[in-house]
């Protein structure tokens, strides 16, 4: 039984604006800064390393100028190089990024690009300060089995100095101690982390399928850890449920993966979705490729469309703004050659988008 109460499909959605565009370049990770007496809020996005159109993994976003692509590699130009001859100290594929409450940038590299050899030493979370614009820190899973790994998303619990990844290579969370640099594996092939194999992917009409005919498949993907930190969120993109757990449960080794698991709440049905966000009123957000929209979920565990527009094609990861945005990236994965059989059916230029928040 499905505990979510859907609202009745209005006729009318909060007005979608472009914020930036990218040409050919694929936003992926997305992270909004919140405003200092110094500095005004701060954009960045992630792009996958295509051997086609590759500048910048990491860039940070101007909008002072509408509809124009102004792009800075970030933090600097020796991190984004191409050749990763120091995978160690240069992006290789940076995935997501993470904006925490003492307005630090975690910035995640799973060193994976997609079509060419995974680099397990160049895995890596690096801690920015947006300051100076200097790396703090970097962690790298030199506990995990890192040949077998793929991580996704992250995000932080700063009251516990405790990093939360996703690992759908693995089916699995990972829960990084930022004191020590020590990481757990946890729930690692549980039915809430494995994708559903007899699910298939249909968006726009189409199942997503490789060029093998391989349809689309994610374990574990998005995840959204609340503001008191009390709860993360989390699903496999290939099936329909959302789950979450506890902090206080993920953080305690004394528990056997039994215990742990007996912890997880299925809160409901909620369809297809890759990214995910909670803002400080508690709603989580949800990306909804196959109905081009974003949902949430509020507090008293209603499921709402925010928004839902042709432009949000593979909407995939979120930022939120401290005057009350909602950014979004739009992917356009189910256009790309690799799901249909080598056409390019993007339709560029790809975008950076944003949504008011719900009152």
């Amino acid at each position: 039984m499905n505990p979510f109460v859907s609202d009745a499909q209005s006729s009318q959605s909060p007005q979608l604006e472009t914020v930036a565009q990218f040409g050919k370049h694929q936003p992926i990770g997305l992270g909004v800064s919140q405003p200092t007496p110094s500095s005004a809020a701060r954009i960045f996005v992630t792009f996958p390393k295509n051997p086609d159109n590759y500048d910048y993994g990491l860039a940070e976003i101007s909008t002072q100028a509408a509809g124009v692509d102004q792009r800075r590699p970030y933090p600097n130009a020796e991190w984004n190089k191409w050749d990763s001859l120091n995978p160690q100290n240069r992006f290789i594929n940076v995935q997501a990024l993470f904006v925490d409450n003492t307005n630090a940038l975690w910035v995640l590299d799973p060193a994976s690009p997609a079509g060419q050899r995974a680099l397990p030493e160049g895995i890596k979370l690096l801690k920015i300060n947006l300051s100076t614009n200097q790396v703090e820190k970097i962690y790298r899973f030199e506990d995990l089995p890192r040949e077998r790994t793929g991580l996704n998303d992250v995000q932080i619990d700063t009251r516990r100095q405790m990093a939360y990844l996703s690992d759908p290579g693995r089916a699995a969370i990972v829960v990084l101690d930022l004191k020590t640099g020590k990481s757990r594996t946890v729930l690692e092939n549980d039915k809430s982390t494995k994708a559903d194999p007899a699910f298939v992917l249909t968006i726009e009409g189409k199942e997503v399928r490789d060029t093998k005919g391989n349809p689309f498949r994610s374990n574990v993907n998005g995840i959204a850890l609340t503001h008191d930190f009390n709860f993360l969120y989390f699903r496999p993109i290939t099936q329909t449920k959302l789950f979450r757990i506890a902090t206080n449960y993920l953080v305690d080794p004394t528990l056997t993966p039994a215990q742990l698991a007996s912890h997880v709440e299925v809160m409901g049905e909620t369809g297809v979705s890759h990214g995910m966000i909670a803002d400080k009123a508690g709603n989580v957000y949800l990306t909804d490729s196959p109905n081009k929209a974003i949902k949430y979920v509020t507090p008293d565990k209603q499921l709402k469309t925010l928004v839902q527009d042709d432009r949000l094609l593979w909407p995939d990861s979120f930022g939120i703004s401290a005057d009350g945005y909602l950014y979004v990236t739009a992917a356009q994965i189910q256009r790309t050659k690799r799901y249909n059989n080598g056409e390019d059916k993007v339709a560029y230029p790809f975008r950076l988008y944003r949504v008011k928040l719900p009152k």
